[in-house]
């Protein structure tokens, strides 16, 4: 029996989605919940599993296309009566059985899995690597070793070559950069093609900078010498779809900065104190398995802050026509992607000591980069921090996450001459920026707020008055 597939309701009130990559061909045989494809929503990559165990027939979209929740994506041979079928587990499907009871609308993606039939029991599936996309094949038992092995005489052998290692964002780097996967070799692990051997294929540039690192450091002046040219040849313009990440922070952006009025302050510290503290406890046993860096400092010091200064830590209901205030802090964190700017948030993170903030923060920045955040991640944050100083930036006037009071921009760690002990000395120092929505805060408490971080900035032993 044939059956239909349609792109289901992924539950964040979105109407399209994109289908990034397909990890099954036509012709391959898949179980029940088994991930067919990665799909990219406005905030998140996410895995789609397959609601039937069965062979694939058709695969009715193509990688980077946009459909419509409702519209087919895959049919699959499922074993059972003959006949065809359009019908699809997914609610959003229309049916012409008008005899037949409403379908109960049931989600079917992330921690759910595919909805049951009646015919067939859920199958555990074995849990996949991070970041990779194993390559389609045949139902195996559960628990057998990952070998290589003959391909199944029903898979064409085009489609073998359609499914190269890779995680999604590098196939999205690739596809912006015109790289056919297929033609190259992974140097990762098992043969997987990482973010490096793309830009290796486009010309060895390497002129793709990431944010990690906020310059091209590692690309010798010899590689670089033909790439203002290469970026001038050809077309004298490109044009991007607007789409996915882009499109909802763009749309989120210009919600925010025509609803809130905001304002933004500055204020510029000796933070040497940090940084003498920042050293010591890298040295310390406590943390030497821990990575401590100036923005886990920088967020425990605004966590401590927002309990003297609670305002910051509210939102506008229009439509309630209230002023809500939270009693707990979901801290978001601006992360640069290879899809777009995207702000994970840190759950109940007042409620987290140094140690575990910084645990929380680095697997936050490692999913984020590699495009695994979930949409609930993305929701649901109370404040926000954006880390300009990666990019050797000193300052700058952050657009406040919608639904958040403040966000608050740190700047780069920088030697320079200031004021110490009556004599000028050489410190390190940076500088913050704090953007808030003048609606819910004064400016009486914008101020006390940033001074606050200041304070254990430049001084973290002044904690012990504050606590």
């Amino acid at each position: 029996m044939i059956k239909e597939f349609r792109l289901p309701d992924l539950g964040e009130g979105l109407t399209e989605s994109e289908i990034v990559a397909w990890h099954v061909a036509v012709g391959d045989t898949v179980e029940l919940n088994q991930v067919i494809a990665d799909v990219e929503t406005a905030k998140a990559v996410v895995e789609l599993p397959s609601p039937y165990a069965g062979v694939v027939a058709k695969l009715h979209e193509q990688p980077g296309t946009v459909v419509e929740v409702g519209s087919p994506i895959v049919s699959f041979d499922v074993p059972g009566s003959g006949g065809h079928s359009t019908n699809s587990p997914d609610a959003s499907a229309d049916t012409n059985d008008d005899d037949a009871p409403p379908a109960k609308r049931e989600p079917n993606l992330v921690g759910y899995g595919a909805a049951v039939e009646k015919t067939g029991r859920p199958a555990r599936r074995a849990r996949r690597s991070s970041g990779a996309a194993e390559p389609a094949r045949a139902a195996e038992p559960v628990g057998a070793p990952v070998m290589a092995e003959a391909p199944q005489p029903s898979v064409p052998a085009e489609a073998q070559l359609e499914r190269p290692r890779s995680t999604p964002p590098v196939r999205k780097l690739a596809r912006d950069l015109g790289i056919d996967l297929t033609a190259l070799n992974g140097s990762g692990p098992q043969g997987l093609i990482t973010r490096e051997d793309v830009l290796a294929a486009q010309g060895g540039s390497g002129q793709e900078g990431s944010g990690e690192q906020g310059s091209d450091r590692g690309v010798q002046p010899a590689e670089t010498g033909g790439a203002p040219a290469s970026r001038m040849s050809g077309e004298r313009e490109t044009r991007t779809p607007i789409k996915g990440v882009r499109k909802h922070t763009a749309a989120a952006m210009v919600a925010s900065a025509f609803t809130a009025p905001h304002v933004t302050e500055f204020l510029t510290v000796d933070v040497t104190a940090s940084m003498d503290l920042l050293a010591r406890l890298k040295t310390s046993r406590a943390f030497a398995d821990v990575r401590i860096t100036p923005l886990v400092l920088v967020a425990k010091a605004l966590c401590i802050a927002l309990d003297r200064n609670p305002t910051l830590n509210s939102r506008w209901d229009e439509a309630a026509q209230e002023i809500v205030q939270h009693h707990y802090v979901n801290l978001g964190i601006a992360a640069a992607t290879p899809r777009g700017l995207v702000v994970p948030n840190i759950r109940d993170a007042h409620t987290l000591g140094l140690r575990e903030l910084a645990d929380a923060l680095k697997g936050l920045t490692e999913t984020a980069r590699a495009g695994k955040t979930s949409p609930a991640d993305l929701s649901g944050g109370t404040i926000s921090i954006t880390n300009v100083g990666v990019f050797g930036i000193d300052a700058g006037t952050p657009i406040l996450n919608p639904g958040e009071a403040a966000i608050l921009a740190m700047g780069s760690v920088r030697k320079m001459p200031w004021e110490y002990q009556n004599e000028v000395a050489l410190r390190q120092v940076m500088t913050l920026s704090l953007s808030f929505d003048h609606r819910l805060v004064d400016g009486e408490q914008g101020s006390r707020f940033l001074a606050d971080i200041g304070t254990i900035l430049s001084d973290p032993g002044m904690v012990l008055t504050m606590v």
